[in-house]
């Protein structure tokens, strides 16, 4: 990958993790895979934001689903994102 296409993937990656709310995602999906209906139930906010939300995630590579019937669930892609955001909190102290 060049500097410039590594560059946008980065600041892209940034994005997904600039929302408080995909941030709660992340750290609710660590416990285990949830569909949309679930974690709307634990996070508190509205259907259609949530799937927003995990759409963004998704786009990032993030986080992956997998179709049940008509149900999709969502589970972390990469668990080290877990250790991302710890690092980046630690930096910004």
């Amino acid at each position: 990958m060049i500097l410039n296409d590594l560059s946008r993937h980065e600041a892209d990656l940034c994005f997904a993790l600039a929302d408080p709310k995909r941030v709660d995602i992340i750290h609710t999906l660590e416990k285990h895979p949830y569909n949309v209906n679930e974690l709307t139930l634990e996070l508190g906010i509205p259907q259609p934001m949530t799937s927003r939300h995990l759409k963004i995630l998704r786009e990032r590579g993030l986080v992956q689903s997998t179709r049940h019937g008509v149900s999709v669930t969502y589970a972390l892609s990469d668990p080290r994102v877990l250790q991302a955001l710890e690092l980046l909190s630690e930096i910004s102290k």
